[in-house]
């Protein structure tokens, strides 16, 4: 109980290190190096991309075998390539903050799965599981394509395929990553007598996380949407704080 205490407190405090988006640095970087540094970012993004882990930490979260861990991995993999590449190719693209409250929808969908809601609570047979994170996989792919449509990606048609391309293969390589840890973690959780007792606990847990995103995305997306009513967006925001310190300024200055 103690390591995954430890693994959900990573994933809380990675939404507080990072907003999930692509920052000024990255987008300078991009901008310096090559698609060496599209692989580093992809590969960052995926292992700071907290809604993506919780999803798949709870898909592989009952598995034991390593036929069915491979078999749900690669089709998750398959449809978040196949939105990732296209959607980015064709400019696809929408409002993030809803689209990452849909994925944020799926961390919750697949612990309510788990905790066999379904058949405990709406009496009814549980979707297949295979086509629902095929599903999922398109989602995701389509939220990562639209953080990285704010990349600079080229003009050259062949030049862009290949960015799109290295970016998704740092995102398998950040996958394989945290999948290593959380296979680590819950291979040594399945010995000890706690992992049955609380499971169920485990994914009411996984559950309220991806409430709690799926409140954060819908805050942010009434900022974008609706800015008036806030009075100020971020960028409103920032540039207030700079009217405030210069306003500072202009008051310590001595009157002649």
């Amino acid at each position: 109980m103690k390591m995954i205490f430890l693994f959900v407190t990573f994933l809380l405090l990675s939404t507080i290190v990072s907003a999930h988006g692509i920052s000024p640095a990255d987008m300078q970087s991009m901008l310096e190096g090559g698609n060496l540094r599209y692989i580093w970012l992809g590969a960052t993004h995926m292992l700071s991309g907290y809604d993506h882990l919780l999803f798949l930490f709870g898909v592989v979260f009952f598995l034991t075998t390593t036929r069915d861990i491979v078999k749900f991995v690669t089709i998750f993999t398959i449809g978040h390539s196949i939105t990732l590449i296209f959607a980015t190719f064709m400019g696809i693209t929408a409002n993030y903050y809803l689209i990452d409250a849909v994925i944020a929808l799926s961390v919750i969908y697949k612990a309510f799965d788990n905790n066999k809601g379904f058949q405990n609570y709406l009496g009814v047979k549980s979707p297949n599981l295979l086509m629902m994170v095929l599903i999922f996989g398109l989602i995701h792919g389509f939220g990562l394509s639209t953080r990285l449509q704010q990349l600079p990606l080229g003009e050259q048609d062949w030049d862009m395929l290949l960015k799109i391309i290295s970016f998704n293969i740092g995102v398998e390589i950040g996958q394989i990553i945290a999948l290593v840890f959380m296979l680590i973690l819950l291979t040594q959780w399945r010995k000890r007598p706690s992992f049955l007792r609380l499971s169920k606990v485990a994914n009411h847990a996984l559950m309220f996380l991806g409430f709690m995103l799926f409140l954060m995305q819908l805050h942010g997306y009434l900022h974008t949407a609706n800015e008036e009513e806030f009075g100020f967006n971020k960028d409103a925001h920032y540039h207030s704080h700079i009217d405030m310190e210069k306003a500072k300024q202009n008051t310590s200055q001595p009157i002649p």
